[in-house]
C-alpha cells in the first residue's frame, strides 16, 4: 500500500512553499536584524533603502512564483 503520485506531489508542492517562505524569512530576518539594514540609526542610509526595497521586490517575486506554482 503506496501513497498515491497526486498525494505524494502535492505534499511536495507544500514542503516546497513552506522552505520557499522561510528561506526568504531567513535571509530577510539575517540582513535586516544581524547585519543591522532594518534599523535607521541616526538618519537613513543608502544600504536601509537598499534593504527595503530588495525586500520588497523579492517579496513580489515570491508571491508570484508561488502563485505560478500553486495554480492547476
Amino acid at each position: 500500500m503506496g501513497m498515491d503520485d497526486e498525494t505524494r506531489d502535492f505534499l511536495v508542492m507544500i514542503m516546497q512553499t513552506i522552505s520557499e517562505v522561510l528561506l526568504w524569512m531567513l535571509l530577510n530576518v539575517f540582513f535586516g536584524f544581524y547585519k543591522d539594514y532594518a534599523f535607521f540609526a541616526d538618519h537613513a542610509n543608502w544600504t536601509n533603502y537598499l534593504f527595503y526595497v530588495l525586500s520588497a521586490a523579492t517579496l513580489v517575486i515570491l508571491i508570484m512564483r508561488l502563485r505560478r506554482k500553486w495554480k492547476l
